[in-house]
């Protein structure tokens, strides 16, 4: 069961588009959502945590080795709100 309505900021939708080609890891980046939406405890593999600086209030998770999801949970409304996808040297210049 869904737990949190999910929302797609711009630059996800547009850090998706990049992977339109790439099957794996867009399946990869949807089964995470998912399970983020579903409120599913992640792997340790993952090295889900919070982030600082400008992205205070957002956490990251690894899809892939270096494929990042940046996202935000908010409790009071239970929306999940996917922010960006990419790699470190794509989110983090």
């Amino acid at each position: 069961m869904i737990k949190y309505e999910v929302k797609y900021s711009k630059l996800f939708k547009k850090d998706l588009k990049r992977y339109k080609h790439n099957h794996k890891t867009l399946d990869a980046a949807k089964q995470m959502v998912k399970r983020l939406a579903n409120d599913e405890a992640l792997e340790p593999k993952h090295k889900d945590h919070a982030l600082k600086g400008e992205y205070t209030g957002y956490r990251e998770c690894h899809i892939e080795p270096d494929l990042l999801l940046i996202y935000k949970k908010q409790d009071d409304i239970l929306v999940l709100v996917c922010f960006r996808l990419g790699s470190h040297s794509e989110l983090f210049k």
